[in-house]
């Protein structure tokens, strides 16, 4: 069975960046080394690993990775910070 990661980085400007990958190791090198230079993390470098989880569904993995993208900063920070009871009251944005 082949593992799936969604995760965040955070970079250097203190923005994140969420992607998902078969191979965590191998993209978190890609980003710290700017293997993409058309990607976000370029020239945010460096970056740090702050969150990551495994799922065994690929398309789990990337409906998950889209969720969290639309996701605020605070409700990213509390995915990141473990307050997972905290996450349904969190909104995307304050009217």
């Amino acid at each position: 069975m082949k593992l799936s990661h969604v995760y965040i980085l955070k970079c250097s400007d203190n923005s994140y960046y969420t992607g998902v990958t078969s191979n965590i190791s191998k993209r978190i090198f890609q980003h710290q080394s700017g293997f993409y230079i058309d990607c976000y993390t370029y020239n945010r470098r460096p970056v740090e690993l702050v969150y990551s989880c495994e799922f065994t569904d690929i398309q789990l993995a990337i409906d998950t990775e889209k969720q969290i993208k639309k996701w605020s900063r605070a409700k990213k920070e509390t995915l990141i910070n473990g307050y997972y009871d905290k996450l349904p009251n969190l909104v995307k944005k304050k009217f």
